[in-house]
């Protein structure tokens, strides 16, 4: 009948089949499922938009008028290409995540079909997507001292199929008033640079200064059309370069005197920072360490303009080896934080180093809800923090105004999250520092919290000995999570042992984007399949798979203390309330293996309160009619060491004192197993001693006609002061940083 199509109605349950993303492998889908409820590819661009992406599931009428309408408000014009396929181009958005689309044949009456498009950073975009500044800092610096000559532009030219191309320059403003409601982003199409050049992938020219008063425009970026398109179309193919300062185009006044025109544009600036709120106060301190920055996965991610991992190519900040930024923007005024260190993996601050790191009035990830600054990503940060830069740091020597509104933080407010893990045939280290082993079968709650509604769930599925046949012990198989109302992430290993990760339900690929900005988390998977979930409570969860289980640690920050239960116990530093019942009781720490078996058992988790998807038979007959917690299942609580086994002399050089690695070899036969618990274990060794609490006495400055020596300014260092010749030195010579966090001695004077 008709009320079972998935016209109009993809992901929803109808009344004798279904058009929610499980109904493939259940084989309940509405006979029109696949007509309606699209695939596409690929399936992420730039938020800039203008990137041709195909449907490739339903073949459509090539007589039709295509509109793809995203949002429900924004429609671009799509096309059927000569081999029977749709396609629509995506728009220009001013947010990043899924956006729905939907795709009308009627030109434009009804959008039966439907689909979402992952809308990307810019500069989260693969190179190859964009056209190239070639020498991207002489486009910058045009016009500045000895910087002149031709600039070049080359593009892919298969990316657009047009024998001509015109090359537009676009601008970024927000007009309106500061931090208000008319506070508004817009990309404005300002002149056409090349009109019906050959699309032959490479444009030389001698840039001049624009006309009239576009040279007012400084920040901007420049798109590539056919040249059938009208100048500044919006929505149609197009090529972007990478946003930029748009020297090379300003006006004669800055190619006359640079540096003057500069100071006076940084000077102005710093008079607006006067009179903007004061958002220092409100972003999270930094790590004192590299490691604990490193560590601390939850809410800090490397930055990717100095990247350890990648070499330390540190261009801003000189003498770094690697910087972190603060994942979250702060919560009132949308403002990121920046965290640098050296090689001794100490914190460079601004007022001891031009390398310093430098807090952003726009966090450069931009922030949900998006759409309105500061929240853009990306251009509202170009905008206060970057273009900024230029006025006074590099285009002019006025450095100092820059500094004084972006100084570092230090890490004095700085507090590490705790840490807990679940490994091999799972073993249980705790927030508080506890550990044990719980080999039940069944789906189980490894932690929950009223204060953010954070729900962590944990499967775990009888382990196989290397020929196949069942041992008696578990191991995580899946491991599902949700935050207050955010999306819910699964990662689990599928029947044929591969790792999927489940977004609502639906297995994502990590193909085209390893950062995807969902709602009320982001999720960051690495080349090796070490998947990140962070929270906007600025928890963190990370999961590996290994050796045919999955490892899992969670990160909580302090807030939490006092607000956690479930297997991991409850985190507040006191291990005696670790063993607390599902009921509240406790049990002590002393327990005997079965007693802790009892203790796993009370979290089972509710089919009313699971997180997981059930979209197997399998794991609808084991896990969703069946009890959570497989009473019948009986594990092995004592394994048998035999020293005539010819596995136990490998096991012992393998894992040497490491209790759970034994465990593990002797209960699946198998060392792989036991040497991937035993690469777990020292992660979580490591991890908590790179969280542990480091002292800071703050930043000390030299005195006036003095220096000082030392920029460390952590439990136990010292920092001595000279006084320039022919000048006295009153107070401390040496200042040494206490435990209490208090320097020793008095402020030095000369």
């Amino acid at each position: 009948g008709a009320h079972d199509s998935c016209s109009h109605r993809c992901g929803e349950l109808r009344g004798t089949c279904s058009c929610q993303v499980t109904c493939q492998s259940l084989g309940i889908c509405c006979p029109d499922y696949k007509e309606f409820c699209l695939q596409i590819s690929p399936y992420s661009g730039s938020l800039m938009g203008g990137k041709d992406f195909m449907i490739e599931n339903t073949a459509l009428n090539a007589s039709s008028v295509l509109i793809c309408r995203f949002k429900q408000k924004i429609k671009t014009n799509g096309y059927i290409a000569k081999d029977g396929k749709a396609h629509c181009i995506s728009p220009l958005l001013y947010e990043t995540g899924f956006i729905p689309f939907e795709v009308s044949t009627d030109d434009g009456l009804t959008f039966p079909y439907s689909g979402t498009w992952l809308s990307v950073h810019h500069s989260k975009v693969p190179d190859g997507e964009k056209c190239t500044l070639v020498n991207q800092t002489k486009w910058q610096y045009y016009g500045t001292l000895n910087t002149d000559g031709n600039l070049t532009l080359t593009w892919t030219q298969q990316a657009l199929e047009a024998t001509q191309i015109n090359i537009e320059v676009w601008g970024y403003h927000e007009t309106g008033d500061s931090y208000s409601e008319n506070w508004l982003a817009e990309w404005k199409y300002l002149y056409t640079l090349a009109r019906e050049i050959p699309n032959n992938g490479k444009y030389s020219f001698i840039p001049v200064p624009a006309k009239g008063n576009y040279s007012t425009w400084d920040f901007g970026i420049l798109r590539i059309t056919p040249s059938s398109f009208s100048d500044g179309q919006s929505n149609i193919p197009s090529i972007w370069s990478s946003e930029h300062a748009l020297a090379w185009h300003l006006g004669k006044d800055f190619r006359n005197d640079a540096a003057a025109w500069a100071t006076a544009k940084c000077i102005e600036w710093d008079r607006k920072e006067d009179n903007l709120p004061k958002f220092m106060e409100e972003i999270i301190d930094c790590p004192c360490t590299l490691a604990q920055a490193r560590a601390d996965t939850g809410r800090f991610h490397k930055d990717y303009g100095c990247d350890i991992e990648k070499g330390s190519v540190c261009t801003y900040h000189p003498g770094a080896v690697h910087c972190v930024r603060a994942i979250q923007a702060s919560p009132q005024y949308a403002a990121g934080q920046q965290c640098c260190y050296d090689s001794k993996g100490t914190q460079i601050l601004t007022h001891d180093s031009t390398g310093g790191s430098t807090p952003d009035r726009g966090h450069d990830w931009g922030s949900p809800p998006f759409m309105k600054p500061p929240r853009i990503p990306g251009f509202s940060h170009w905008l206060y923090d970057v273009i900024s830069f230029y006025y006074c740091c590099l285009w002019s020597a006025n450095c100092h105004f820059y500094m004084k509104n972006r100084p570092s933080s230090d890490c004095r407010r700085y507090v590490p999250p705790r840490a807990a893990s679940a490994f091999g045939d799972p073993h249980f280290l705790t927030f508080d520092g506890l550990n044990f082993t719980f080999k039940g079968s069944g789906e189980y709650t490894l932690v929950e919290s009223d204060i953010t509604y954070l729900r962590v769930q944990g499967r775990t599925q009888q382990a196989r000995f290397p020929n196949g046949t069942g041992a008696q012990v578990t191991g995580l198989s899946a491991v599902a999570m949700q935050e207050n109302n955010s999306d819910v992430i699964e990662i689990r290993y599928s029947e044929e042992l591969n790792l999927e990760v489940l977004l609502n339900q639906k297995v994502i690929s990590f193909s085209e984007q390893s950062w995807m900005d969902l709602k009320g988390l982001f999720l960051h998977s690495t080349a090796d399949q070490n998947i990140t979930v962070m929270f906007s409570s600025g928890s963190g969860v990370e999961i590996r798979g290994s050796g045919g289980f999955l490892s899992l640690t969670v990160l909580l920050p302090d807030k939490f203390i006092n607000n956690t239960h479930g297997l991991f116990g409850v985190m507040n530093g006191n291990t005696d309330d670790e063993y607390t019942f599902k009921n509240k009781t406790t049990m002590s720490i002393h327990a005997s293996p079965q007693q802790m078996f009892e203790f796993g058992a009370s979290w089972a988790v509710e089919n009313g309160t699971s997180l997981f998807t059930y979209d197997t038979e399998f794991l609808l007959k084991n896990f969703f009619y069946e009890g959570k917690h497989n009473a019948s299942f009986q594990p092995v609580f004592f394994p048998h060491e035999d020293p005539a086994d010819p596995l136990v002399k490998e096991m012992v050089s393998l894992c040497e004192s490491d209790p759970f690695c034994r465990f593990d070899v002797l209960t699946t036969r198998s060392l792989q197993v036991g040497n991937s618990t035993r690469l777990s274990h020292q992660y979580h060794k490591l991890l908590t001693e790179n969280l542990g609490p480091v002292i800071s006495c703050g930043w000390l400055d030299h005195p006036t006609n003095g220096i000082k020596n030392g920029t460390n300014y952590l439990l136990g260092t010292t920092i001595s002061f000279l006084c320039n010749q022919g000048y006295e030195l009153t107070g401390s010579k040496e200042r040494i940083c206490q435990v209490t966090g208090a320097w020793s001695g008095d402020t030095a004077s000369c």
